[in-house]
């Protein structure tokens, strides 16, 4: 079973082994989601670790990919002489297919937004057989993908295609996790630490995960729920600071 990650070293070394164990067990497109504030700004450093763990065995085939060629540049900059390629997604002038070439065995892209949507679905079709992680993607932004026909043709496409190996979000007095090969899971907050409450088939969203937290967070007591919803409200913000604080230890 599970631990629950209490640090940010943990959760990464976490999904690390999540995202191996995916890949040996045939899955291809895949996703690492740590839904936390301010994460795409360590995106950088998420892609070289996840090459270096990787490193062993796809050697210089690993390709670590960024969205547009000033991070790219930055990332060379920064990494001076690495084993990796390192390039970017294309652009307006360039397609990603044309990023790519045939000693490629591995690629890591580095924190797609729905803006590079298009290119990282050409990526993944381009890469066949070869594993695609996507570290940390914002690929469903409503507000640039929208919500009408294309929207929904975009995820009946490609985004159902996506597997996530590894996803952690804090939530109010609780967390959502799942690192292959396990189920989907709920943490509660319990004092220093958290307990597993629940484990799902599938990603608890929306109403569905509003009614699961109300059950497992509501006392036996007759209390009218709604009561009790509008009292916890309170300490969303306290609980998720409190996650924060102990990731970051």
């Amino acid at each position: 079973m599970n631990s629950f990650p209490k640090s940010l070293t943990e959760a990464v070394a976490q999904a690390k082994e999540a995202t191996k164990a995916a890949i040996a067990d045939g899955y291809g497109r895949l996703q690492v989601e740590l839904v936390l504030p301010e994460i795409p700004l360590q995106a950088q450093s998420l892609a070289l670790e996840f090459a270096q763990f990787f490193e062993e065995e796809y050697g210089s085939g690993i390709k670590i990919m960024f969205p547009d060629t000033g991070a790219a540049m930055l990332a060379k900059r920064d990494w001076g002489e690495s084993p990796f390629q390192v390039t970017d997604m294309g652009s307006r002038f360039t397609c990603v297919e044309s990023q790519m070439s045939d000693t490629d065995q591995l690629f890591i892209v580095a924190c797609p937004s729905s803006v590079e949507v298009e290119r990282v679905e050409k990526l993944c079709d381009a890469a066949g057989d070869r594993p695609v992680i996507l570290l940390i993607p914002q690929l469903e932004d409503v507000a640039v993908v929208g919500i009408g026909l294309a929207a929904r043709q975009l995820r009946d496409r490609f985004i159902s295609t996506l597997y996530t190996c590894y996803y952690i979000r804090p939530l109010a007095e609780a967390s959502i996790l799942r690192a292959h090969p396990a189920a989907w899971q709920i943490w509660l907050e319990q004092e220093d630490d958290y307990e597993l409450a629940t484990e799902l088939a599938s990603k608890p969203m929306g109403e569905e995960l509003d009614r699961i937290l109300l059950q497992l967070t509501t006392p036996e007591t007759g209390e009218d729920s709604s009561a009790i919803k509008q009292r916890k409200k309170p300490g969303v913000l306290g609980s998720l600071q409190k996650f924060l604080k102990a990731l970051s230890q």
